[in-house]
């Protein structure tokens, strides 16, 4: 039992460092830090939207528009530290007295 819950838990934390990955890269791209015509720097960020857009999405669609501000990665890994939250005090008791 204590495998599945450091598994649950480790995929949560690494969810969590991609948010974080897509908004340091989309901020260094969106300032002309980093080239996105290098092939390492495309790869990445294409492997970091893939990974957030699903659940970056339907936040963008319910959170109204303010401009350049995109706040949906915000609200996404607020939402990602709730659900660890819930899992580590709700689910993992439960898991434990079976």
């Amino acid at each position: 039992m204590s495998a599945l819950i450091f598994l649950v838990n480790s995929a949560i934390g690494i969810y969590k460092w991609i948010l974080i990955l897509w908004v340091i890269l989309s901020w260094l791209v969106a300032f002309n830090v980093i080239n996105t015509h290098s092939q390492f720097v495309s790869t990445m960020m294409n492997f970091l939207y893939q990974a957030t857009e699903p659940v970056l999405r339907p936040i963008r669609r319910i959170v109204p528009d303010l401009g350049n501000v995109d706040i949906s990665p915000l609200i996404a890994l607020l939402l990602v530290y709730a659900l660890q939250i819930f899992f580590n005090d709700t689910i993992v008791p439960v898991l434990y007295s079976l």
